[in-house]
């Protein structure tokens, strides 16, 4: 996990997506991303590759509560990515904001052009 400062929206975040990793930091850093003047969201997007669909869950563990599940070939919006529970060797998980915010094992979602941001 990153230790640098943390924006409030992303701490809203961790925290509303079942909060297992405790974020402390009080500084906050800009979570828009500068496009000539013009400040917008930045936006991240994956691919589900589970052939049988992906389990989403509230905490980036296999063995946390599913909170709803996404069909294969589904584009989904990633928020950040944390370490979380290894999955098949990959301990990396998307933080998704797809209609509730849940977790994703980033074994079964591919990134479609530019890497999540650490959360």
């Amino acid at each position: 996990m990153s230790l640098r400062p943390r924006s409030l929206a992303t701490r809203l975040a961790v925290a509303a997506a079942g909060g297992a990793v405790a974020v402390t930091t009080l500084a906050a850093a800009p979570a828009l991303a500068s496009d000539g003047g013009n400040e917008h969201p930045r936006v991240y997007k994956g691919k589900v590759t589970a052939k049988s669909g992906l389990l989403l869950r509230d905490r980036p563990m296999r063995g946390s509560r599913v909170v709803r599940h996404e069909p294969y070939g589904k584009v989904v919006h990633i928020h950040c990515k944390i370490r979380g529970g290894n999955v098949h060797g990959n301990n990396h998980w998307y933080l998704l904001t797809d209609g509730t915010w849940a977790w994703g094992s980033a074994h079964y979602i591919s990134t479609i052009g530019k890497a999540p941001h650490w959360c």
